[in-house]
């Protein structure tokens, strides 16, 4: 004969006890679960309504308050990738804004510090737009930094990154290295890409919501040309640019700078005639300029006319108290 299964030694009291408590265990692991849900869920819809006010502050043009907002994001959050780059970005644009280089050195500082850290993250090693601002945040920094600038500008461009200033910041990166045959080559890109109507679109796919480029009018870009290819001693090419650059501009202090340096390559070189009509066009366009008197009177100088060589020499000095040649020339 079968056995009866033995029951359980529990009355149905205790067992009416477990029951309540398994079934209880169990609604607070749901609660529990629930609520971390809601708490995840919630953090996600915060932090997407906290970038969206980022953004949007940023399209209003407050980068004052989108510099502070990120950086107090920041202290919860310290490898916070879009926080990181959006403080980086908000910091370059404050610093290009300041008028006292030290405020300036402060903002490019905190720029270079966050994006550098931005790197470090998973979501930087290939975010071209991280180069690019690195570059020109390392441009500003000096001289000194001018390998740095090369380096990530080159990092962008190469990386297929577009931006319309991109090449004249690689100009004047190199320039100041003294690479003049390259910043002649990236000044000359620029200029072509400026007549074409610049880069379309960011073909590296990368949103450029909030990378804003700086404008620089083409007749810099000849007059940066100019000077690069005078420091490579090829005054002919200077010339040329130096010429477009006095027939095009419309900016009256870039003029300025075209015709004294027409006038020191055309004095160097043996023009002495041409080399006047410069300085004297220049100063009929501007009404008074000590370098252009000062090397007026070296003219008068060279050519054996002295009353007119001390006269010029006297006009620069009372123009600018501090010219340093005009007063040694007159102390002679």
């Amino acid at each position: 004969m079968f056995r009866k299964r033995p029951r359980s030694g529990c009355d149905p009291r205790t067992r009416r006890k477990q029951t309540i408590q398994t079934a209880t265990a169990a609604l607070l692991i749901m609660a529990l679960f629930s609520s971390l849900t809601m708490f995840f869920i919630g953090w996600r819809k915060r932090l997407g309504t906290e970038r969206k006010e980022l953004l949007r502050i940023w399209e209003d043009g407050a980068f004052e308050k989108a510099f502070t907002l990120s950086r107090e994001e920041l202290q919860t959050k310290p490898m916070d990738y879009f926080l990181l780059i959006f403080y980086g970005f908000a910091a370059y644009q404050l610093a290009v804004a300041q008028i006292a280089s030290a405020d300036t050195q402060f903002y490019i500082d905190e720029c270079i510090w966050s994006l550098r850290k931005a790197l470090l993250c998973k979501e930087g090693g290939g975010d071209l737009r991280i180069q690019y601002v690195l570059g020109k945040a390392y441009y500003y920094k000096g001289a000194g930094y001018a390998d740095l600038a090369v380096r990530f500008l080159e990092a962008a461009q190469n990386g297929a990154y577009q931006a319309r200033d991109l090449p004249e910041y690689l100009g004047l990166s190199y320039a100041a290295k003294r690479d003049y045959r390259n910043s002649v080559a990236a000044f000359s890109l620029a200029l072509a890409s400026e007549r074409d109507g610049g880069p379309a679109q960011d073909p590296a796919g990368f949103a450029p919501e909030f990378i804003q480029q700086d404008e620089y009018p083409s007749d810099l870009l000849l007059l940066s040309i100019a000077r690069s290819y005078m420091a490579l001693d090829e005054q002919d090419s200077a010339k040329a640019y130096l010429m477009r650059c006095v027939e095009t501009s419309k900016d009256a202090e870039t003029v300025v700078a075209a015709r004294l340096l027409l006038g020191n390559i055309f004095e160097k070189t043996g023009y002495i005639s041409l080399a006047e009509a410069q300085y004297l066009a220049l100063l009929e366009e501007d009404g008074e300029n000590a370098e252009a008197h000062y090397h007026l009177g070296e003219l008068y100088a060279a050519g054996g006319d002295s009353t007119r060589a001390r006269a010029e020499w006297r006009k620069a000095v009372r123009i600018d108290p501090a010219h340093r040649s005009a007063r040694s020339r007159l102390n002679m």
